[in-house]
């Protein structure tokens, strides 16, 4: 493992920026200071670089846990973009065991499924039973394209289902058979509203995002769920910036059919630059895929943060030529020709990735 001296760079530690080095030795974060001397096994050169903690993936469909549809290797779809930690959203397959494996910290929001406009919880008790305490939530899918809903009464089952285990509701809400607003009245503090700013009918822009701020105040979460440009209008997400609408978090909803497929590499990287390009701050992006997502999914204590004595679970960005074209249903383009690429992702303090 050794010891690694991250030095110059401009440290985001999930909640500021400082300048700072960053000395990591058995899988810990051992100094976190300016002008750190101390011998190393690896010295970085981070000058003119950012130097995070490691990236919070809220949602992710991971191989062996999530519909084989969908499903991507872990640490492949995450590592290469500085995510360290990821909550796999609809956990159908797979158990404890498996998750216990992988090397990319993990946490499950199991799936409830509709029929008949009723709210179906077999398989998300008999998934719940697997994955133990790794499960932090209920994901379903409250969309008229792939479940069979049309009003709020099986939304209110599942958050009542929730609140009784303990867990929080994650809801995908595009092609929604009901306006916004009756979804966001629905949900509670500490559930996630994914893909919240998807275009079509029932869109948060409808009430001016009356509703979603409203719902903030609450304490719901909103997700951005890019899923590059599926779930996403990008009018919609630049209004929802210009009204002072700021989305909680990022998570790309990496799949299959986006990974390397959308508009250039697909990952958090991607989301990050596509954030910037909207009109986000760079700090509310950071915080958007490091302490908040680790704070909705009750691991602020583990991830998200770097802190002296915490877990070395760090990501390296720097400005390059990592461009992207992005072109959503309604036809708004988003595109660049630069932008932030990961060069370097720790994990535990091991190097799991160097561009």
């Amino acid at each position: 493992m050794g010891t690694i001296l991250i030095k110059g760079g401009e440290v985001w530690d999930g909640e500021r920026f400082l300048f700072a080095d960053v000395l990591v030795r058995d899988g810990k974060v051992k100094a976190l200071a300016p002008d750190v001397t101390a011998p190393a096994d690896f010295v970085y050169d981070a000058c003119g670089r950012i130097v995070s903690a490691g990236f919070v993936d809220a949602h992710v469909h991971l191989r062996g846990i999530s519909s084989t549809e969908f499903d991507m290797p872990a640490e492949a779809t995450c590592f290469p973009f500085g995510v360290t930690a990821a909550a796999d959203a609809s956990g159908v397959h797979g158990d404890r065991a498996l998750l216990d494996s992988l090397m990319l910290k993990t946490a499950v929001f199991v799936c409830a499924n509709f029929q008949n406009n009723r709210a179906d919880f077999s398989k998300a008790e008999e998934m719940l039973k697997r994955y133990g305490d790794r499960a932090v939530g209920i994901k379903v899918y409250f969309d008229t394209t792939v479940s069979e809903v049309s009003d709020v009464t099986p939304l209110q089952a599942v958050c009542a289902f929730a609140r009784d285990k303990g867990l929080r509701v994650m809801v995908h809400c595009s092609h929604s058979p009901v306006p916004m607003e009756q979804i966001l009245q629905t949900l509670g503090k500490g559930d996630i509203l994914t893909h919240a700013f998807h275009g079509g009918e029932n869109n948060a822009s409808e009430d001016a995002f009356a509703s979603m701020k409203a719902a903030q105040a609450r304490g719901v979460i909103i997700d951005a769920g890019f899923a590059g440009h599926v779930h996403t209008d990008f009018a919609v997400f630049a209004k929802a910036l210009q009204s002072g609408i700021l989305p909680d978090l990022i998570s790309t909803d990496v799949t299959r059919y986006s990974a390397y497929t959308r508009g250039g590499r697909y990952g958090m990287t991607m989301c990050i630059n596509l954030a910037k390009a909207c009109g986000m701050k760079r700090e509310d992006i950071l915080r958007a895929i490091t302490s908040n997502p680790a704070r909705a999914l009750g691991k602020s204590a583990e991830w998200g943060h770097l802190r002296v004595g915490g877990c070395a679970d760090i990501a390296v960005l720097e400005a390059g030529d990592e461009g992207f074209d992005l072109t959503d249903a309604a036809g708004n383009r988003v595109a660049s020709s630069h932008g932030y690429r990961c060069v370097l992702t720790l994990s535990d303090g091991q190097t799991v990735y160097r561009h």
